[in-house]
């Protein structure tokens, strides 16, 4: 490849222009394929290759790494590889343990649900698919197998209807369950209300106050059935989105803010002023001293209540995702909608404010915060470095540049003499992922002499702002001619190419344009 010409950037870019004239977004963006003069797909994944999946959160990239590396999933027809290569940056799922990771995690140990299983107790996860790995994988630090005497209750999310025609999503269901677990007298029920950050990311300002209805109406239900069982009900989210309707400039608000979130004691026993201001990392202390359960010297964190203001109870831990504190004013969804139930919550019962971005769940200064961080550090009761800021810090220190299992991978695919693939972000801020990453590793194959070196774009469309993407190609098109290496030759929506519900229909169309070519052409010029 030579450093002059295009690098790919350009022409997609041109494409993406196109498909928004079409009325298509950059998060939900259908495959454009790279084509040269004769129509052939160019830098596609084929046998003998190596992948390295750049993203490292963990839900949203399960699905299609099942794709390349999963021999037993029947979803779609796919080619059958027998010495693919396939690295992952971060083990966002146990079922991948035997892939080469770069950045292999260190699981969290003494988290809430492992102390409650340890004195004996049943505990209830409930959360609709949209958000069951938070209230499951990252609230136990990693851990994907259930504690003994736990049990994990997944609601199906709508599917085949966007989201902003459906503000109340599964939340009647996942309500329904968790009454009947106060009813079946779980010591511990752990509930995520997933509304405030699914339709909190759309554009729509009335799916926005309907969702802050929906959740007022459904937190009532569940507050009075746990009142009437004798529970302690904790009210808190994971980090804000919902509570900003609209940027400076009056565009939408789509994404997640660094905005701190709500902390209610409803439990007629604890005084108005009990609640002391905080931070995720003390919800888990909290409960623990409401169960009458020791909290162990790994938790950093400090109770939000006085140390036995309440006895041996059961728990009721409500999170609603992306419900953070914002402005009253007609920019803010939660202040425009009836919430009468919320707004009984915070007069009647002791309440307070969490951090819930930035250092204080293990992010980089200032950063939002967003649901991972925020259930890993409520359900491990202290701060956790999250991998974005583990990656940075590698970036920064070099150690990034000499990391074994990516430098081995380069090395092994120059040997063999075949192509690496590089599956990155377009964005440089989100907790997906940096399109740093897979630049980094452009400059480490240009050092390691190495010679076909393919970039495959997911496009954003959540952290970046909307219509943003052929900008940032372009920006990324000098990068790649500055460095020397590597053409930008795929590009798909992060909806699609990132499904997290069982969708595999939209697996299908990102692995189909990665391996066979499938898409919107567009031409090399």
């Amino acid at each position: 490849m030579d450093e002059q010409g295009d690098r790919g950037g350009v022409a997609l870019a041109q494409a993406v222009r196109q498909l928004y004239q079409e009325g298509q977004t950059d998060y939900s963006l259908e495959p454009i394929v790279l084509v040269d003069a004769r129509g052939e797909p160019i830098g596609r994944i084929r046998d003998g290759d190596a992948v390295v999946f750049c993203c490292r959160r963990g839900e949203r990239e399960i699905q299609l790494t099942e794709a390349f590396v999963d021999a037993s999933l029947n979803a779609f027809p796919r080619r059958e590889f027998r010495s693919l290569t396939f690295v992952i940056l971060t083990l966002y799922h146990e079922k991948f343990k035997d892939l080469p990771v770069a950045f292999a995690p260190t699981q969290v140990r003494d988290t809430l649900g492992e102390v409650v299983s340890r004195a004996g107790l049943r505990q209830l996860r409930v959360a609709e698919s949209e958000k069951f790995a938070h209230v499951t994988f990252f609230f136990s630090g990693g851990n994907n197998q259930p504690f003994a005497g736990e049990e994990d209750v997944r609601v199906p999310s709508p599917k085949g209807v966007p989201f902003d025609q459906v503000p109340a999503l599964s939340l009647p269901q996942v309500a329904a369950r968790v009454v009947e677990g106060v009813r079946e007298g779980y010591d511990l029920i752990v509930a995520n209300f997933a509304n405030g950050d699914v339709i909190g990311h759309t554009q729509s300002r009335d799916a926005k106050i309907a969702c802050a209805e929906a959740v007022d109406r459904h937190l009532g239900e569940v507050v009075d059935a746990a009142l009437a069982a004798g529970y302690v009900t904790l009210v808190t989210a994971d980090h804000g989105n919902l509570e900003e309707m609209t940027q400076p400039d009056g565009s939408p608000h789509v994404a997640h803010t660094a905005n701190p979130v709500p902390f209610i004691v409803v439990d007629p026993g604890i005084g108005v002023g009990a609640a002391r201001d905080g931070s995720l990392a003390d919800v888990a202390p909290t409960v623990l001293s409401a169960m009458g359960l020791a909290r162990p010297e790994a938790m950093q964190g400090e109770g939000l209540v006085p140390a036995g203001a309440w006895g041996s109870r059961r728990v009721l831990l409500l999170i609603l995702d992306g419900w953070g504190i914002g402005r009253d004013d007609d920019t803010n969804p939660i202040f425009l909608a009836r919430t009468p139930v919320w707004d009984g919550l915070l007069r009647r019962y002791p309440h307070s404010t969490l951090q819930a971005a930035g250092e204080a769940v293990g992010l980089k200064p200032g950063k939002p915060g967003n649901s991972e961080a925020g259930h890993i550090n409520i359900g491990a009761g202290r701060v956790i470095l999250q991998d974005d800021v583990r990656l940075d810090l590698a970036m920064k220190d070099g150690s990034f540049y000499t990391n074994e299992t990516l430098c081995r991978v380069i090395r092994e695919t120059k040997e063999r003499g075949t192509s690496l693939h590089l599956l990155g972000l377009l964005t440089e801020k989100s907790s997906h992922g940096s399109i740093e990453y897979p630049l980094a590793l452009l400059r480490m194959a240009k050092a390691a002499g190495l010679g076909d070196v393919y970039l495959h774009i997911i496009f954003d469309g959540r952290s970046t702002e909307p219509g943003s993407a052929p900008a940032l190609l372009e920006k990324s098109e000098g990068q790649v001619r500055e460095i020397g290496i590597g053409k930008i030759v795929t590009g798909v929506g992060r909806g699609i190419a990132l499904d997290r519900d069982g969708n595999y229909a939209k697996t299908r169309k990102a692995y189909d344009a990665l391996v066979f070519g499938v898409g919107r052409r567009q031409t090399l010029e």
